[in-house]
């Protein structure tokens, strides 16, 4: 009998820490770094050991700043290939309340913008799902809400004994990547950032929020900006119907009809869709109303669209489950603003790497796996190409038999 052939991931002379590292530019770390004056509060702690310190944590999944100190300082040598240093306690809860924030912010957009121009097609996302019809651009708008110690009460009060932070997003559906970033406290309304968030949407693009996004000035001025998008009807909505449309071949299609608000004062698209449609949510079939300002599409197709937004809730399941946006390394407002753009960071680089290794398990399988050889000397585009395969192994980095138990080989 032929045995398989075992394929294992080739060494490297860089840690699996260095190498993801490596894909933010140090130049840039530096240059942001003096534009936002994060600079002028370094002495020995520099800022590209700050930005180095704040990945692992989240590599890590490091629970607090001792758990954070004391696994740099254990590892200092490796450290030290990265140009970085080990931050003492103290020096990086000062770090993280002192610098601003924008730093994490604009390191964000430039590494993203600079892994664009690398692969394209990270970019560019993939074509497929039930929007795979659309060749515009379509963007999901959503919030998710990020609990918060007791301390923390003074500047993000959510109710009376909760404090909360929000983050507003647009994410690209095509390639699931943030278009557009908001980190502020809990306390406003959704529709309040509505305009914000959606600002750089072109004319032809399309974008789908939840009810709670819902301003119907806001809605007539992207009508007229010539940008598409599909939410939910809010129940209290006052209109008339204007015109039936015809009556659809699928059954889960209950009505499809043109509106107008029937106070005509209020600020509003002139006519607006409304289809009411059966839709399946968790294993069972609900009644759902959408709203949208596109009167030539199929009720399928606002349907489908408007389930797309879902990818968004999957999207902030899988960093808020996955990295570390739990346990906070500090209580003021700017520490949580460094370490949500952080996670994004990373969230980014495990990406692009998922991208450029043409990864084909879930994300939290990803992030466990680079996690566990973090400080270990692998290629990681060749771990991450043979790993989870049917001839992938560790098997060189253990003896098999230190797999087993006493007693249980």
């Amino acid at each position: 009998m032929k045995k398989n052939k075992t394929i294992n991931p080739t060494r490297s002379q860089f840690t699996i820490q260095r190498q993801i590292c490596k894909l933010i530019p140090r130049d840039e770390v530096t240059r942001i770094a003096r534009k936002t004056g994060a600079e002028d509060k370094a002495r020995t702690f520099s800022s590209w050991s700050h930005v180095v310190s704040l990945v692992h944590a989240q590599l890590s999944h490091s629970i607090g700043l001792n758990d954070l100190c004391d696994s740099l300082q254990l590892h200092s040598g490796p450290l030290s290939t990265l140009g970085a240093t080990p931050p003492s306690r103290n020096g990086l809860s000062n770090a993280n309340r002192e610098r601003p924030a924008e730093m994490a912010e604009q390191l964000f957009w430039s590494v993203l913008e600079n892994l664009g121009k690398l692969s394209p097609d990270f970019v560019a996302g993939r074509k497929g799902g039930r929007a795979f019809r659309f060749k515009m651009p379509i963007h999901v708008v959503d919030t998710t809400v990020l609990e918060l110690v007791a301390n923390n009460m003074d500047w993000a009060q959510h109710r009376r004994r909760k404090a909360a932070a929000k983050t507003h997003m647009r994410l690209n559906l095509q390639s699931l990547l943030p278009g557009f970033v908001v980190v502020d406290t809990a306390g406003e309304h959704d529709n309040a950032r509505a305009r914000e968030v959606c600002a750089g949407i072109k004319s032809g693009e399309i974008v789908l929020f939840d009810k709670g996004y819902v301003d119907f000035r806001h809605l007539r001025d992207l009508d007229q900006r010539g940008v598409y998008w599909v939410t939910r009807a809010k129940e209290n909505m006052a209109y008339f119907v204007a015109k039936e449309m015809p009556a659809s071949t699928d059954q889960r299609i209950l009505r499809d009809e043109i509106i107008q608000l029937k106070n005509p004062d209020k600020p509003a698209p002139e006519l607006m869709r409304r289809v009411v449609a059966r839709v399946v949510v968790d294993d069972e079939e609900r009644e759902m109303t959408f709203l949208t300002n596109n009167l030539k599409w199929s009720p399928r197709s606002v349907s489908d669209l408007y389930r797309c937004r879902w990818q968004i809730e999957v999207f902030f399941k899988q960093i808020k489950q996955t990295l570390q946006l739990a346990d906070f390394l500090g209580h003021n407002a700017n520490a949580v603003r460094w370490q949500v753009w952080m996670a994004l960071l990373v969230y980014l680089l495990l990406r692009y790497l998922s991208h450029l290794s043409r990864w084909g398990h879930s994300f939290t399988r990803l992030f466990t796996i680079v996690r566990a050889v973090l400080w270990s000397k692998l290629d990681l585009m060749d771990l991450l190409k043979c790993y989870g395969t049917a001839g992938g192994s560790f098997r060189h980095l253990a003896q098999p038999e230190q797999a087993y138990f006493a007693g249980f080989r």
